[in-house]
């Protein structure tokens, strides 16, 4: 007989605990962003431009920094690059921007970090890749210089080993052990288990060095969503060291956002994760914020965080063959992101706003009324009026050529009454 029981807590919707973490900061002083340990998971990003122009690569920063990228990394291969960061640092602080900064350094890092001290005072955190920070009799020394002056000069790390630069002596070892068993394993799963242990031994030769545990963050980047999953399953089982999220070459557009969504967001749920990034390939000429805005709408959608304003709207249907809805969602979201770095400062906690832009009768009342504020916009052959739902209840009825201005001039009204500096007194008074 089937039955028909209430299904367990941990298929009921709710997001696993989350992973208990060693606390990473980042940064120093007021600009310090806490990675793990409780912290809310952060969202990061990275410039594309050539680090050693100063003034592309401060203008991207600000930018990404400005869309709400909690870290920003930059990349460090070269001298001209490494001579750029102090002033990058400078040039940043001069606008208001103290976003930290994060160091990605392959081959030379540990020279390059010698060679310009004012490069590694300025950045917060050092990427070392332990598959190519060196090779052979080198790997150690050169891991070590770097781990060393992290040390000197009180920064975080993260080691992030990647699928497409693994240890190739580690690699090799494994592979011939997996040979020599009775019953080997797939080849796909000894890889897996490389990338874990690269991260993992490469953590414990740094804290044997002397690099504090609460001063090192990890990664194994893959570009397969079912290999991310396992590889972060087993690294989150082995370890408590804070997690970097995020799925290499993802690729572009949809593409991109579907492979990294769906990837870090069974991660999410499973309480793994401390800070991501969704590295997406721009079109040329694309908007790097996109990686910053995809990320954040991950964490929103997925409950875990709020950055902006949500806005429900109706996905369109034969009942909707008018355009103004589609208009006004997108008019309404347009003047969302405009307007957050404004009303972050003027009005605290309108992140966890609800707006609902609905298109016709059907599901337009129920939805606007689960929103804080909400418009059911006239569908075809109905009456030219849009009902407007406040906190649930119908506050208006809109009609004529200016609904939407009308309703963008509503939403406005009720973040100043709800949000504004005096919304807590009135509310006080209300109840009163």
């Amino acid at each position: 007989m089937t039955s028909h029981s209430a299904p367990p807590a941990a298929l009921e919707g709710a997001p696993a605990a989350r992973r208990v973490t060693t606390r990473v900061l980042v940064g120093d002083g007021s600009r310090a962003v806490a990675v793990g340990g409780g912290a809310p998971i952060v969202v990061q990003s990275m410039t594309n431009t050539d680090t050693a122009d100063v003034e592309a690569t401060a203008r991207q920063v600000e930018t990404l920094a400005r869309a709400g990228s909690e870290l920003v990394r930059i990349t460090v291969d070269r001298d001209e690059a490494a001579a750029a960061v102090p002033h990058i640092r400078d040039r940043l602080r001069l606008r208001g921007i103290g976003v930290p900064l994060i160091g990605d350094f392959h081959y030379i890092g540990h020279r390059l970090l010698t060679d310009h001290p004012a490069c590694a005072e300025a950045l917060d955190k050092y990427r070392i890749n332990p598959g190519n920070v060196g090779f052979k009799e080198k790997r150690d020394r050169q891991f070590g210089a770097i781990v060393e002056l992290a040390i000197r000069h009180r920064k975080s790390v993260r080691i992030g080993a990647n699928w497409g630069s693994l240890d190739q002596d580690l690699l090799t070892a494994l592979m011939d052990q997996n040979a020599k068993a009775a019953e080997p394993r797939d080849a796909r799963a000894i890889v897996r288990e490389a990338m874990v242990r690269s991260a993992l031994i490469s953590a414990e030769r740094a804290e044997e060095i002397g690099l504090a545990r609460d001063r090192i963050i990890l990664s194994a980047k893959v570009s397969d969503v079912q290999d991310l999953i396992a590889v972060y399953r087993q690294l989150a089982a082995r370890s408590d060291y804070a997690l970097h999220l995020g799925l290499t070459e993802a690729g572009m557009g949809s593409k991109g956002i579907v492979a990294s969504s769906a990837a870090m967001g069974i991660l999410l749920q499973d309480g793994i994760g401390d800070t991501v990034r969704v590295s997406l390939t721009p079109e040329p000429g694309g908007d790097r914020t996109l990686e910053v805005k995809v990320a954040q709408e991950l964490l929103q959608t997925m409950g875990f965080r709020a950055f902006v304003p949500v806005v429900a709207a109706c996905p369109g249907c034969g009942r909707t063959t008018s355009t103004v809805f589609q208009e006004l969602a997108c008019d309404i979201e347009s003047q969302i992101r405009e307007s957050m770095p404004e009303w972050r400062r003027r009005y605290p906690g309108v992140e966890a706003l609800k707006v609902a832009v609905m298109g016709c009768i059907v599901n337009g009342p129920g939805e606007s009324k689960h929103a804080d504020i909400g418009i059911s916009l006239p569908g075809t052959g109905e009456q030219p009026a849009a009902p407007v739902f406040v906190d649930g209840r119908k506050a208006a009825t809109l009609r004529g050529p200016a609904i939407a201005t009308d309703f963008k001039a509503l939403v406005a009204t009720y973040i100043e009454r709800r949000f504004g500096k005096g919304a807590g007194q009135d509310a006080a008074a209300d109840q009163r």
